[in-house]
């Protein structure tokens, strides 16, 4: 299960080892633990121009998603891309009053789940589908060690605003 991670991000400091861990333990727990997902960090003006031209809203978003399966001449293997945006990560986690890392980790299970087909978007029911997922993940996150020792290591465009 191949991830991809890089951050475009210099200002914000957050540790991607942790963020690959869980990216991993998330698609193990949706079934897609032989996936290949890329995961991309950037600020606020770069999501802002992504969403724009993906999305046709001129202003930036937490986390966009773009599945690759949906995608013609797409590797089966290739689940897609989440991009986060850190700046506002950074700013919704201290509204929440929660930690940068809590709020990527949350960012990227929402992230994932679009990945997986799970659309808020849809429908109420599907909303409530979707949530009741990224909690039952996230609980499942909270349970793994916050580190993993060297010889015990675990071998459609959406959105959230």
């Amino acid at each position: 299960m191949p991830v991809h991670m890089l951050s475009h991000v210099r200002r914000v400091t957050f540790d991607q080892a942790r963020l690959d861990r869980l990216a991993r333990a998330i698609l193990s727990g949706v079934g897609e633990a032989s996936a290949e997902l890329g995961i991309l960090f950037v600020g606020d003006q770069r999501m802002r121009g992504l969403n724009r031209r993906y999305r046709g809203k001129d202003r930036t978003t937490d986390v966009l998603a773009f599945a690759m399966r949906e995608a013609p001449h797409s590797s089966a293997g290739l689940l897609g891309d989440v991009v986060i945006a850190v700046p506002t990560a950074a700013r919704q986690a201290k509204q929440g009053q929660r930690s940068l890392d809590e709020e990527l980790t949350v960012l990227l299970v929402h992230g994932i789940l679009h990945l997986c087909g799970y659309d808020h978007e849809r429908s109420e029911k599907e909303a409530r589908r979707m949530h009741r997922r990224e909690r039952m993940i996230l609980r499942s996150l909270a349970r793994l060690p916050k580190r993993v020792n060297r010889t015990h290591h675990a071998s459609h465009n959406t959105h959230h605003e």
